[in-house]
């Protein structure tokens, strides 16, 4: 463990690296020598490896142009990561030991135990951690001798510090100083933590407090993650929202409920998690009743139960963070604040009155979480971002270059560059027309979901439209929704109870009014996961829906991420127009180019 806080130089500049340093979900976030966040992204955008498991954060190749944008020659770096001190040192007392030698983990049975997993399988988790906290920081140094090793100047910044953070804490750090609120609750809730796997915090005057720490292994993360595999899917390849996806098409089923209920029990204002035996007795049940062809078309009303189950288990977590620190604002971070379908019902199941989960509340948010309290320990009196950036943007990715799009018009005559106002107008011309368009603006979205810039849109109107994109390009399950994108400004007119939803974060019910005029997002139990879309958040998404309503009487596109099943979301344009030529779009907007088909 290496823990060092050096003074300041007034004469350096001194920047922030944070790095997601779990075994899923890396990620980077660099915050510059006021507080800004100037850059977060998810390796797997990078490595086009989803989930990126097991991958360092800050690959030499990738840190080294990014340290070159935005770290002037001479300044000092702090390295950040998010797992607590503490931990780390038993982690690595652990392995001088020889509890994650190969022969050690390989004896650990394979049974479920009290986590909801495989024990061997959570053995080879945390030995993978380790691994992870080891080599935080290693590929920041290579890329910083870059120069030296090519012939040029220094070493453009030297590394000063790295300290590390506990991993529920960089949640709530990201999701309460990212949030619109100066005071709130949050809720942490995901698979595994430092001690359990949930965790209380309280925002104050931009302080930010542990209330309280659940211990123990029982988790809810994995309780979700286990009710993912025994209804057919893998929640390893992250298909958690598959359950979400496939829970409308299930009947409420009490015998399915009632076996499910043995898993984890309420008792007052706590959850008590089942034993490992009660636990594997759960799984027989269910696989002894899991339907033949399950594993190809999933079982769905185990995932309608499941995620009943989920939303009552939820229930408790916020009622009992409420009592504890009592708020009108509700901060949800951890993995489970993926959980559209919940965060869209919450705030009518809770004293709660408002509601922030951030763009990318799994463990890749945790980089900026580390970021910013490496920063805040330097800076006492700093109480987060100020108003003006809050709630915080989720553009904060790579950028395109569009000299492929140039490459590309040498060769291909229906390769135009338009201008930005004739490429909209096009654009919504062809998406009007119903056909299908890649759209790549600005920096990519930090987190697993499209807001805009990294979007595969269409018209919402036909009802085959979903049928259609997921035979033509996203080669996916039918049953998957897709999310509609609406003008901030209509959404009251379209959208029961409706709330600002920035980052496609909740799903609303749509009005009964108007779900013919959208059926292609319309889900089946009449919601929609949607993205509220303003000028000033997102001026050329903005643009493009309104010259779509404008052709349409429709302020709503269909839109969802510009990958293929099974990749992550593109990461250059080279992979948009690979993407274009071998699925069925039918146009791609690159910045102000457009090439057609």
């Amino acid at each position: 463990m290496i823990l060092l806080r050096v003074r300041a130089n007034p004469a350096r500049m001194r920047f922030y690296l944070g790095l997601a340093t779990t075994f899923h979900d890396p990620a980077l976030a660099l915050v510059g020598p006021d507080g800004t966040l100037l850059f977060a992204e998810a390796t797997e955008r990078f490595l086009q490896y989803k989930r990126a498991p097991n991958c360092e954060p800050d690959a030499p190749m990738r840190i080294a142009p990014l340290l070159r944008e935005y770290v002037p020659p001479g300044s000092e770096i702090v390295v950040a990561s998010t797992w607590g001190e503490q931990f780390t040192g038993f982690l690595k007392g652990q392995a001088q030991a020889g509890t994650f030698d190969l022969p050690a983990l390989a004896a650990h049975p394979v049974d479920l135990n009290a986590s909801f997993v495989p024990e061997q399988a959570e053995r080879v988790f945390i030995a993978d951690l380790h691994l992870a906290q080891e080599r935080a920081g290693l590929g920041t140094l290579l890329a910083l001798t870059q120069d030296v090793r090519t012939g040029g100047s220094p070493p453009r910044a030297r590394i000063v510090g790295q300290r590390r953070y506990p991993h529920h804490l960089c949640h709530a750090a990201y999701g309460l100083w990212g949030s619109p609120f100066h005071d709130a609750t949050a809720v942490v809730v995901d698979g595994m933590g430092e001690t359990g796997a949930s965790a209380i915090y309280r925002l104050a005057n931009g302080q930010i407090e542990e209330v309280k720490r659940h211990r123990g292994r029982g988790s809810l993360g994995f309780l979700y993650g286990l009710i993912t595999d025994l209804a057919g899917f893998d929640q390893v390849k992250g298909e958690e929202w598959k359950i979400m996806g496939l829970a409308p098409y299930g009947r409420p089923d009490p015998e399915l409920a009632a076996i499910l209920a043995r898993l984890c029990r309420i008792e007052g204002t706590r959850l008590r998690f089942a034993d490992a035996d009660t636990i594997r007795g759960v799984a027989a049940d269910l696989l002894a009743r899991r339907p033949a062809d399950a594993m190809e078309n999933g079982w769905a009303d185990l995932a309608r139960c499941g995620q009943d189950l989920f939303g009552t288990l939820m229930d408790t977590l916020v009622g009992e963070a409420h009592a504890l620190a009592p708020s009108d604002n509700l901060v949800i971070a951890g993995g489970c604040g993926l959980n559209s379908s919940y965060n869209g019902r919450v705030l009518g199941r809770s004293p709660f009155t408002r509601l922030h989960v951030p763009s990318a509340p799994a463990d890749d948010g945790n980089a900026v979480g580390a970021a910013w309290l490496a920063f805040r320990d330097d800076n006492p009196d700093w109480t987060g971002p100020p108003d003006t950036v809050r709630p915080l943007t989720p553009y904060l990715g790579a950028r395109v270059s569009t000299a492929p799009m140039e490459r590309l018009a040498e060769q291909e005559p229906r390769a135009r560059k338009l201008g930005h106002g004739a490429v909209t107008r096009e654009a919504a011309r062809i998406l009007a027309a119903g056909g299908l368009v890649g759209w790549v603006q600005g920096q990519a979205e930090f987190g697993p979901r499209a807001l805009g810039n990294r979007s595969i849109l269409a018209d919402p109107r036909p009802a085959g439209a979903k049928d259609s994109l997921n035979a033509k390009v996203k080669y996916r399950e039918a049953f998957r929704p897709f999310a509609p994108s609406i003008l901030a400004v209509a959404g009251p007119d379209w959208f029961e109870d409706f709330s600002d939803s920035p980052y496609m974060e909740r799903t609303l019910v749509w009005k009964e009014s108007v779900r013919d005029k959208v059926p292609a997002v319309v889900h089946e139990d009449g919601t929609g996961r949607l993205q509220t879309v303003t000028a000033a958040r997102n001026p050329a998404y903005a643009s493009l829906i309104e010259a779509f309503r404008e052709l349409t009487g429709v302020p709503v596109l269909l839109n969802t991420s510009f990958n293929v099943m099974g990749k992550p979301i593109l990461h250059t344009a080279e992979d948009a127009i690979l993407m274009f030529y071998t699925t069925g779009l039918d146009a791609l907007v690159v910045e102000d180019w457009i090439v057609v088909k």
